[in-house]
């Protein structure tokens, strides 16, 4: 579910600043091979051993799941192919900068501090991954889902120790991060494979019937968490990447294609991450519930712990417990590092090394906090609800400026630093679509199309009224 594991050489030229604020020549150009192993990869990640299980805890059905991953999924990759790699190898632009020509300098430093920060608790949650897993050999009591403080002294040393060293290789630059990840992920992919061939033996399934089984009509779900529909299960699953997509994130990935159809590219990472990767961690937490310890917290009406490293490791072992640290590592690593640079942005005087160091401090930090992972499907919502919106604006603006008249990348041209239709735009829809979400229980993830069009359309009427203010 992280951005990265892109392939070495386009990552250093993302990241590395070559063309950032220039259109990518010809000369540049990747065919669609090199993004597909990309996505394969990317979206097998830490995450992954969370969500699985989360799914579980919500009551899904069956059907819920494996049908709803399966639409929510496919929508997530018409996504990326029909509005961030369409708009991508049209302008050969970073979302960044692309974000700056329209909203103006001062306003994308709002967007930048808010990316980093919620960088920093995506990348805090998988240090909490990571920890469920170093902290089998000293026999640390494992964080419940209801958990939102540490536990004890022995969970604070290991976070803080692996938020050390997570941040110390992320402030080596982004060499050392990709070479690591682009190592990892394939070892990743594999556990998640053997942990589900594992798990089906455990849980004796010998055929389809029994596999649907697992699930079968779908359960209450358990205490602290909310009932999953078929439609949660779809509408959630399609914006799990919502900042990445349809909030153009992958604008910066996508200008290097060739041709727009390299969009396609991304079902590798959807149905092997998001497909493959959950369904498989969600049998690892199937087989721990048939054990008398989830037993009797249920019996207590508490909602038995989700740790990745023990239900890896009850599977295949060591490995498990490999894997988990890391697939952790892979998603934690990069968050770290991305967070560091937009960061920077904002503070440009402070170097790479200390803004990462700032950024994994903070991830660290989070990562003492279990409610960050152990609410990790609401977090993933909230994440896309906030940041998606302002991919909105550059959509808006691609598509309908000429039929609605109003000027393209208008903060360049008539040389402003805050375009207030962005703001207010994004500022209108959030909170209306908030509000409705909180005050009527309404869950985030429904809202967040809604949210996203609203925050377009008034971007074109506000730019309509404004722009014509300013040039007459």
């Amino acid at each position: 579910m992280s951005q990265f594991n892109i392939e070495e050489e386009v990552i250093e030229r993302i990241v590395g600043g070559e063309f950032e604020r220039e259109p990518i020549p010809p000369s540049k150009l990747k065919g669609w091979q090199s993004f597909l192993g990309m996505y394969a990869g990317e979206h097998a990640a830490g995450t992954e051993f969370m969500i699985g299980p989360l799914f579980l805890t919500a009551g899904v059905s069956a059907f819920d799941l494996i049908i709803g991953l399966l639409l929510g999924n496919l929508l997530a990759v018409l996504s990326w192919r029909f509005l961030t790699a369409e708009i991508a190898v049209k302008n050969r632009l970073t979302l960044y900068y692309q974000l700056e020509k329209i909203c103006g300098k001062k306003l994308v430093t709002g967007y930048n501090l808010a990316n980093g920060i919620l960088f920093c608790f995506l990348a805090g949650s998988m240090i909490t991954v990571s920890a469920t897993a170093v902290g089998i050999p000293f026999d640390m009591e494992m964080p419940k889902l209801t958990d939102t403080m540490p536990n004890g002294a022995t969970w604070i040393i290991i976070v803080i120790a692996i938020g050390a060293v997570i941040s110390l290789i992320a402030s080596k630059g982004y060499d050392t991060v990709s070479k690591a990840a682009n190592w990892m992920s394939p070892i990743i992919v594999i556990a998640f494979i053997a942990c589900g061939i594992v798990a089906l033996s455990q849980l004796g399934v010998t055929n389809f019937t029994d596999f649907w089984n697992i699930w079968g009509e779908g359960s209450e779900p358990f205490p602290g968490q909310i009932k999953y529909t078929f439609w949660h299960v779809v509408i959630w699953s399609w914006f799990a990447n919502a900042a990445m997509h349809v909030g153009m994130s992958d604008l910066s990935v996508f200008r290097f294609s060739k041709k727009a159809s390299a969009g396609w590219t991304t079902a590798a990472g959807m149905y092997v991450g998001h497909y493959m990767a959950w369904i498989a961690a969600a049998l690892l937490y199937a087989v721990y519930l048939k054990s008398p310890e989830a037993m009797a917290f249920l019996n207590n009406g508490e909602a038995p712990p989700v740790a990745p490293g023990p239900l890896a490791h009850n599977a295949i072992g060591i490995f498990g417990i490999i894997a988990v640290v890391l697939a952790g590592w892979t998603t934690a690593n990069p968050t770290i590092y991305r967070a560091g640079l937009a960061f920077q942005a904002i503070i440009p005087k402070v170097s790479t090394f200390w803004v990462t160091i700032i950024a994994g401090t903070i991830a660290t930090i989070a990562g003492l906090f279990p409610a960050f992972a152990m609410k990790l499907l609401g977090f993933v919502a909230l994440y896309g609800f906030i940041l998606a919106p302002f991919g909105a604006i550059i959509v808006f603006e691609h598509f309908f400026y000429k039929k609605a008249g109003i000027i393209k990348t208008y903060a360049e041209k008539a040389n402003i630093s805050f375009n207030s239709s962005v703001f207010w735009a994004w500022a209108i829809s959030f909170s209306i679509f908030y509000f409705i979400s909180i005050q009527f229980n309404v869950f985030l993830s429904f809202v967040t199309l809604p949210a996203w069009l609203l925050c377009g359309i008034l971007f074109i009427v506000f730019s309509r009224y404004s722009q014509k203010k300013i040039n007459t």
